[in-house]
């Protein structure tokens, strides 16, 4: 499975859903952020390396693919990785089969992979950044996440999810919102997508002393800056 979309748009929400709903949902579900690791260690950390393999492997480690056996890894942010590791990661996906580094045993990977991306991935190809056979590999079932600017009708939806999990975070009951906040909301273009709503209303739990969240309580900007155009 394929996720693109806006960073903050809930690609990690979905590849989530995707595995707890799937016939794999009560085994592990790994998440791999590929832009947090160097180039140089990619390879252990997705497929693991035996004691002595390299200058401080002093001990077998399992990699993710191994941890994540018989259920979902997760690689978030493909598009970051490079050209020697995007090689490695196809080789994988292709035969089925890896090795630990400094490893002879042949492991199979019995596993979900799903990927996401903020990139175009079509346009990197054509740029010689992304292979393009590593692309139709992950490729298999894409699914494109819409900005929340273009999902207007989820927002009252994502409200009351994020009033129910900071009333019990929070340990109050707030009981909505103003008025002129949820308008401010449906006309905001939403640049941090759904991560920027959840922080912002974060950030007006912590503000607020009234039973609702007030204007008062949210950033100007919400309000004047950064309105889709009608």
């Amino acid at each position: 499975v394929l996720l693109s979309g806006e960073t903050g748009s809930g690609k990690g929400v979905l590849a989530k859903l995707i595995h707890r709903h799937s016939t794999r949902g009560d085994a592990q579900f790994i998440n791999v952020h590929c832009g947090a690791i160097p180039d140089t260690l990619l390879e252990s950390e997705l497929f693991g390396h035996e004691k002595g393999a390299f200058t401080g492997a002093v001990r077998r480690k399992l990699g993710k693919f191994e941890i994540a056996q018989g259920g979902t890894i997760f690689l978030d942010e493909i598009g970051t990785i490079t050209p020697s590791a995007q090689i490695k990661l196809l080789q994988v996906l292709q035969d089925g089969n890896y090795q630990r580094v400094g490893g002879e045993e042949a492991l199979k990977a019995d596993l979900r992979i799903i990927a996401a991306t903020n990139m175009d991935l079509k346009e990197m190809c054509d740029d010689g950044r992304f292979r393009r056979d590593l692309y139709y590999r992950l490729n298999v079932f894409p699914i494109e996440i819409l900005p929340l600017r273009e999902r207007i009708e989820d927002i009252p939806l994502l409200v009351d999810v994020f009033l129910k999990k900071f009333n019990n975070l929070f340990q109050r009951k707030s009981q909505g919102f103003h008025p002129e906040v949820m308008k401010a909301f449906k006309s905001y273009v939403w640049p941090g997508n759904i991560r920027e709503m959840e922080n912002l209303m974060e950030r007006a739990y912590i503000l607020e002393m009234t039973s609702i969240l007030t204007p008062q309580s949210f950033p100007n900007e919400l309000f004047y800056l950064g309105f889709t155009q009608k």
